[in-house]
């Protein structure tokens, strides 16, 4: 089975004065986190600031393009796995130990 587990930035970078989400000790709990899981790792990246977005909407023939976050950016997407995991008891724990890693929420979904 295939999990996307998405990190979610939920004002830690602001509090620091960062642009950047994650700490050096993060960025270093994160590398060990990766290492340990191995192949299990399909992808694994950071996204950039909220502030970098773009919104397409390319519905109805004429598109529209809206700088910036969908929705409520006070919480985003800072970084994400794509993890091969054997099921969803295992994609959890993973979850969890990636929570820890990054000092983040983490949303976990089954990809389809």
């Amino acid at each position: 089975m295939q999990f996307l587990v998405n990190v979610i930035d939920d004002g830690q970078a602001e509090a620091a004065g960062r642009t950047e989400s994650a700490s050096q000790a993060e960025m270093d709990a994160v590398d060990a986190l990766n290492q340990r899981l191995g192949d299990s790792v399909v992808i694994a990246a950071g996204v950039s600031a909220p502030a970098d977005a773009v919104v397409v909407d390319a519905r109805g023939g004429g598109a529209t393009t809206t700088p910036g976050l969908l929705g409520d950016p006070a919480e985003f997407v800072a970084g994400f796995w794509v993890m091969e995991l054997p099921d969803a008891e295992t994609a959890l724990r993973v979850a969890n130990e990636a929570s820890v890693a990054c000092n983040r929420k983490i949303e976990l979904r089954p990809l389809r």
